[in-house]
């Protein structure tokens, strides 16, 4: 029987219950089977597990749904920082994870756990049947390289918008972000993330999201630092700044859960 160390953690949370929770599993020397890492995500039916290989010194990175790999994860990748940081005694300045697609960077600074994504390319299209999958009809709809971005007209638009969940399973891209200008004190913007298709019909809080809300923002309110609301029933706070073709993305976690994965045959 191998024994796996394994952490579920609450991210982009200052406290337990709230932010988005991920599994954290620790992997030594080689990867798990694909399909046994895909076993254990659908098992503990988080939004997304992450799996960390260490071999010396080098990080790599994997995410799984409970139905599907995914390639890009933000607050996955924060909740295994925070457990690298807090419990398995790292003490570099900065994480640098290798994932299929790109170098990742998470740094621990002011307080806050700093990822550092890709920027994602975003451009407008116009408003067709097939995106019409919410009870509110968008301002303005934007293509991503994974996601559609549905502007809506304000914060209580965004926070009462029911998905067609079925027909948002349709679409040919990964899921939905959904936003609009905040009315909150003190926040930018607000977003809600659906993405039915990979098994996740609202996903709490969504760093990756955030690749694609900064460049739209960015350009709309003529700034390159804000704080970001997402309003799932769980909710989350995001402190996002766009850095030339980078994202910065920080939040806080809190550990839930510590303890091993017992996996016979491996």
């Amino acid at each position: 029987m191998t024994k796996i160390p394994f952490y579920q953690v609450d991210a982009f949370a200052e406290a337990l219950f709230k932010g988005n929770p991920a599994g954290v599993c620790l992997l030594a020397d080689e990867w798990l089977p694909e399909a046994l890492m895909q076993d254990i995500a659908m098992e503990k039916n988080l939004s997304e597990t992450a799996f960390v290989l260490r071999r010396g010194t080098e990080l790599s990175i994997r995410w799984f749904t409970p139905v599907a790999e995914v390639d890009l994860c933000g607050h996955a990748t924060l909740a295994a920082a925070h457990v690298l940081f807090e419990h398995e005694g790292f003490c570099e300045d900065v994480l640098v994870f290798q994932s299929r697609l790109y170098t990742l960077r998470v740094a621990y600074e002011d307080g806050l756990l700093t990822l550092d994504f890709p920027r994602d390319t975003i451009h407008q299209i116009a408003f067709r049947d097939t995106l019409d999958c919410f009870n509110v009809k968008p301002l303005e709809v934007w293509h991503g390289t994974e996601e559609y971005l549905l502007v809506f007209a304000s914060t209580e638009q965004v926070r009462n918008a029911v998905c067609d969940l079925p027909k948002a399973a349709q679409i040919d891209l990964s899921g939905f972000i959904i936003t609009a200008k905040s009315d909150i004190p003190g926040v930018d913007f607000v977003s809600r993330y659906f993405s039915p298709k990979f098994g996740l019909d609202e996903d709490p809080v969504t760093g990756s999201a955030h690749t694609l809300l900064v460049p739209y923002w960015q350009a709309v309110l003529h700034k390159n630092a804000f704080c970001a609301m997402q309003l799932s029933k769980r909710g989350g706070t995001l402190y996002c700044r766009a850095v030339e073709d980078r994202v910065k993305i920080g939040g806080k976690a809190v550990t839930f859960f510590a303890g091993e994965l017992l996996i016979n045959g491996i």
